[in-house]
């Protein structure tokens, strides 16, 4: 079957919106006041819709199953994005390592459901992520290239292949010049 739609895969935490960073690792924000966004997201969004790329957030969010985040918490901050951002959808994987499920990333089910669902041609599409689960992802799923926002976190890095950048920006700016 041939698909007809591009996309770049989005991970949410460090690409979107502020991680919060403890001894070297990144945690989502579980609380509305501490889910801030990154600057410049917005206006590279909006440059990757005007050139025809579907924008889909793909995140790995275990604190709903662990309860350190409620549904009705999250629903409310994906809903504030999907309102404020040229965002397409959010697909959320809510389980821990332990589930060993086929959406936590870095498995690739997040991804496939998405191009399933949207008409998603993975061999014009792109990840952006900022950990090495990000980067396995999108490799996985056959995206055409993944970009990786390095901010030197203290856990296992990415395999490559892989493209290091500063930001959504600047991944956004590699993307749209490969037209």
């Amino acid at each position: 079957m041939v698909r007809n739609n591009r996309a770049v895969f989005l991970d949410r935490d460090g690409v979107i919106n502020h991680a919060l960073v403890v001894d070297g690792k990144p945690f989502a924000p579980t609380d509305p006041g501490d889910f801030v966004l990154l600057p410049d997201v917005a206006l590279a969004l909006e440059k990757l819709r005007h050139a025809g790329y579907l924008c889909v957030v793909v995140t790995n969010q275990p604190d709903l199953s662990t309860g350190r985040q409620s549904r009705s918490t999250l629903d409310a901050m994906h809903a504030g994005l999907l309102r404020e951002l040229a965002i397409d959808a959010i697909k959320v994987c809510p389980h821990t390592d332990v589930a060993r499920c086929a959406c936590r990333k870095p498995a690739p089910g997040l991804i496939l459901e998405s191009a399933e669902e949207l008409d998603i041609d993975l061999s014009r599409s792109f990840m952006v992520g900022d950990r090495w689960r990000d980067m396995a992802a999108g490799q996985a799923a056959g995206c055409k290239q993944v970009f990786f926002i390095d901010y030197g976190y203290l856990e296992q890095r990415p395999i490559a292949p892989f493209t290091v950048v500063t930001s959504l920006a600047s991944a956004v700016e590699l993307i749209i010049d490969q037209r």
